[in-house]
């Protein structure tokens, strides 16, 4: 067994918000896509990588230092990625404590002495993979009411990627 984790922060939905996104991607997807299933949708915050125990446990201790209240995202466009071919439901305009909480995590895992990607933080929920093309366009508005931020572990097997949420710490109110 592996001493180490591959891990990322993110927002992670509730059921509602689940559902939600399920049944738009359903109505905005042809079928030849290779659709994200519902159970992983979420917002990656900061992509940490493959982590050992002692790290896991450091970036674990210095996140109980941040502190967020509950926010809105209005995701509100479907964007087409070419490089990675991706389709996403994105945000024309992120609320700023999404970006600051995103900005907070970098920094703590930075100082646990992990290098992250430092791409300009583009949040988005991805709604398919291995998409050749596709015409971006504003879209009904999905609200997500982000309570909570989650450390969730990545593991792959045969039937592919699936998401083990490790970690969660609610913000408050």
């Amino acid at each position: 067994m592996s001493d180490t984790s591959r891990l990322f922060f993110a927002l992670w939905p509730d059921d509602e918000t689940r559902h939600k996104l399920a049944r738009f991607s359903q109505t905005v997807l042809m079928n030849d896509f290779k659709k994200i299933p519902p159970n992983n949708f979420h917002v990656t915050l900061v992509f940490i990588g493959n982590v050992n125990k002692a790290g896991e446990s450091a970036i674990k201790d210095q996140v109980a230092s941040i502190s967020s209240e509950p926010f809105a995202i209005r995701f509100n466009q479907l964007s087409y990625w070419n490089k990675p071919k991706v389709v996403c439901l994105t945000s024309n305009l992120p609320p700023e404590p999404l970006l600051i909480l995103s900005e907070s995590l970098n920094t703590i895992v930075n100082h646990c002495g992990i290098e992250t990607d430092r791409k300009p933080f583009n949040p988005h929920v991805t709604l398919a993979r291995h998409v050749l093309s596709y015409v971006e366009r504003e879209c009904q508005p999905i609200i997500w009411q982000a309570e909570s931020l989650s450390l969730v572990e990545s593991s792959s097997n045969i039937d592919g990627v699936y998401y083990t949420v490790k970690e969660q710490w609610p913000f408050v109110k």
